[in-house]
């Protein structure tokens, strides 16, 4: 068994950052999900934000950013993610996307009793792609939404990305932890402070090279990538953030130069051409310089990434309260 807590205590980023499981219907493996906050809540508007794939939230110096513009930042560790993996679980192991809106709805339900009349999703990478789902699925949910590098397809050749669902499809139902495919190091690398990048995490949440990817998981990223492509109604304001390029983009190699100035595990294009698919009312910036998280990036792109979002937001929806 393990622990279950269900009110704030200290958080692993420490200081004024708290954390507390939230409780999931029992899939077969005691899945709990967390949601973290930082400092108390003082505002009517908050952000709840959603990592991405082999990834959970540490982003500390980015949060403050983003509070100071007049919000209460929270952010939620997923299901088998971070603060949320039990011992025995598959790292990320999910059948449908769907699966996450328990534990949004339940972080939502949390921060709204908390005295925030407006919540932002912020969702990054395949965050990105959960949230503009949910925000189709759930209208009255939000008053926005913010995506970093969403993942609305796979960064590799033509004929990969026509076949990779049906080939994921297959191999889930054989086995649907079946591993088909493993990521390349080069992100993590330029990132992670123990091999010449900016930023501290913790690798057995965020492994240098990403966990293995497996069927059950990618034919449910790629029955979800479609569903985006077919068209959706988001009927809440959205800011889609991107790099400016992409370094190896249709899975081409990525060139040195590339690493750290541009976004090399997605096509940005790919994003873009989601522009119109998503809603009416979608604005698209682009970060020159920007990494895959544009979070994590140098100086500039970040400061040009934190100040689009929290001048959008005031735009949006008005003076914080």
């Amino acid at each position: 068994m393990h622990e279950v807590t269900t009110a704030w205590g200290p958080d692993v980023l420490g200081g004024d950052f708290v954390s507390r499981t939230i409780e999931l219907d029992d899939d077969g493996d005691g899945a709990v999900a967390t949601l973290v906050r930082l400092g108390e809540p003082t505002r009517q508007r908050a952000i709840l934000y959603l990592h991405g794939f082999s990834d959970y939230f540490f982003q500390a110096e980015h949060a403050r950013t983003l509070a100071a513009g007049g919000v209460d930042l929270y952010a939620l560790d997923l299901r088998r993610y971070g603060r949320s993996l039990r011992e025995g679980q598959v790292p990320g192991l999910v059948r449908d996307l769907a699966e996450y809106d328990e534990e949004i709805l339940a972080a939502l339900a949390i921060v709204r009793a908390e005295g925030h009349r407006e919540v932002v999703l912020l969702g990054h990478s395949t965050g990105g792609l959960v949230a503009t789902l949910f925000a189709h699925h759930h209208p009255r949910a939000l008053q926005a939404v913010v995506l970093n590098s969403p993942w609305y397809d796979i960064n590799d050749t033509p004929l990969r990305r026509t076949f990779s669902g049906t080939v994921a499809a297959v191999a889930a139902w054989r086995d649907p932890g079946a591993v088909i495919s493993r990521l390349s190091g080069a992100y993590g690398t330029s990132i992670h402070a123990s091999t010449g990048g900016s930023w501290d995490f913790d690798l057995g949440w965020k492994p240098i090279e990403g966990f293995p990817v497996r069927a059950s998981w990618l034919s449910a990223i790629r029955r979800a990538q479609r569903r985006v492509a077919t068209g959706l109604d988001v009927r809440v304001p959205v800011l889609m953030c991107t790099s400016s390029r992409s370094g190896g983009a249709g899975g081409t190699a990525v060139a040195p130069s590339q690493v750290r100035t541009s976004d090399i595990l997605l096509d940005v294009r790919h994003m873009w051409d989601a522009v119109a698919r998503i809603g009416d009312d979608v604005t698209l910036h682009t970060v020159p310089g920007g990494l895959h998280d544009l979070a994590l990036s140098a100086d500039r792109p970040r400061a040009d990434y934190e100040a689009a979002v929290t001048d959008w937001i005031q735009r949006r929806l008005g003076p914080p309260a």
